[in-house]
């Protein structure tokens, strides 16, 4: 929903009404919404991106607010399974969870945002029961057809209710990646509340705001991101709704700096949580002076990118992109980058190939593209997944081809 520039909503956790404003990227297209060859003279529609502080909760969000259909329903194309190094990591963490908390066939799991079924599919060969919740069709489509029942609806307090009464309440809960997907916080995670059993356990992971800050990461943020959650930030949200942030584990390699907060009902607080919670003060990731120069950062870091981009097209260098992720839309519509610069955007994901990037308009082809144009330099806009993507390319490489990697700042690797 739009806003007058100078009113800024309540904060989307406690309801605060002092949200402060530090970081403007414009008008954007929403980064999922690829576009079709039929939409090619079409304007794309685009919305604020704008990112504030909750001084009273410490939740960063931003403060544009699109329909949750027009982001996860229509324009939404993200598959798990393309990706070699979270399914490794999604396989780990269903093993752990076996292990640590003795799951068998009378125990029930289920994921929030399960996407195609590429976590829970791990639970099947333990024989336990497992459900999936996610909205997006063709994802919860792809997970039936993988053997995971899934409800395709968004998850909330009412569908908590109706699942609790239809298959118990659950041991575990899983909800990767999909909190920072939430407008409406308190439902969601009230919802987790009703549905999760006295001892059981809730696991969600999101990339941290403390190493989006300080890495630079701007092209993390878009409309489908709502929130950038520090651990202060979930310990006050959880603690709403009767529950405890116990633990935390921290990923660095995966998505730019990931946390995994683990949630019960008892409390149980580590002290590896409270480490981090000091940290985090410790840092100033809880007061609105550590995201106050964050703009002036980010403005320096696409100065340092355009320069390189058009020093190297200057030379004649051919350039292609790497994935045709949401952060790769902002990146690209922040530069103000297309096909002048671009050739190209390869991607693995087979639903995407054939489609243009939003408002710049760069063509998506399959990552075979690499071998056969050999373009002198490749922009990793997946760059989350370098290390995969450099393995992977292995033999482009070897011919010649270079990568490189935008953030934090500009590098070719």
């Amino acid at each position: 929903m739009a806003r007058q520039r100078g009113l800024l909503p309540p904060c989307r956790s406690c309801g605060g009404g002092e949200l402060r404003r530090f970081l403007s990227l414009g008008r954007t297209p929403l980064a999922d919404a690829l576009v079709t060859g039929e939409q090619l003279g079409q304007i794309d529609p685009s919305f604020p991106l704008d990112v504030a502080f909750c001084p009273s909760c410490t939740l960063v969000q931003i403060l544009e607010e699109v329909p949750a259909e027009q982001l996860f329903v229509d324009n939404y194309l993200y598959f798990s399974s393309f990706s070699d190094h979270l399914l490794k990591h999604a396989k780990e963490h269903a093993d752990a969870l076996v292990a640590s908390r003795g799951l068998d066939s009378s125990s029930f799991v289920v994921e929030l945002a399960s996407n195609d079924g590429y976590l829970l599919r791990n639970f099947t060969p333990h024989g336990v029961r497992v459900l999936g919740v996610d909205p997006a069709p063709d994802q919860a489509q792809a997970a039936r057809e993988a053997g995971v029942p899934t409800v395709e609806e968004f998850f909330g307090v009412d569908l908590a209710r109706r699942i609790r009464a239809e298959h118990g309440a659950a041991d575990v809960i899983i909800a990767n990646n999909v909190m920072a997907h939430v407008p409406a916080l308190n439902d969601f995670v009230g919802g987790m509340a009703e549905l999760l059993s006295d001892d059981g356990l809730i696991t969600v992971e999101n990339p941290w705001v403390k190493d989006l800050v300080d890495h630079g990461e701007f092209d993390t943020i878009y409309h489908e991101h709502f929130c950038y959650y520090s651990c202060t930030a979930v310990d006050a949200l959880v603690r709403r709704h009767g529950m405890y942030l116990n633990h935390v584990e921290y990923f660095p390699d995966l998505h730019g700096g990931t946390l995994r907060w683990h949630i019960g009902k008892r409390e149980q607080v580590s002290a590896e949580a409270r480490r981090i919670l000091a940290l985090e003060r410790a840092a100033g990731v809880t007061e609105f002076e550590y995201y106050a120069d964050f703009a002036d950062r980010v403005d320096e870091a696409r100065s340092k990118l355009l320069m390189l981009l058009d020093k190297l097209k200057a030379q004649g260098a051919m350039i292609a992109a790497y994935g045709a992720a949401a952060k790769g839309s902002t990146m690209l519509n922040y530069l103000g980058v297309g096909t002048e610069i671009l050739d190209f955007v390869v991607d693995r994901n087979t639903w995407k190939q054939g489609k243009y990037m939003p408002g710049v308009h760069v063509p998506i082809r399959p990552v075979e593209a690499l071998l056969e144009e050999q373009p002198d330099y490749v922009l990793i806009l997946a760059w989350n997944f370098t290390d995969e993507i450099l393995a992977q390319q292995e033999e482009y490489r070897r011919a010649g081809g270079r990568f490189i990697r935008p953030v934090p700042i500009p590098e070719i690797l």
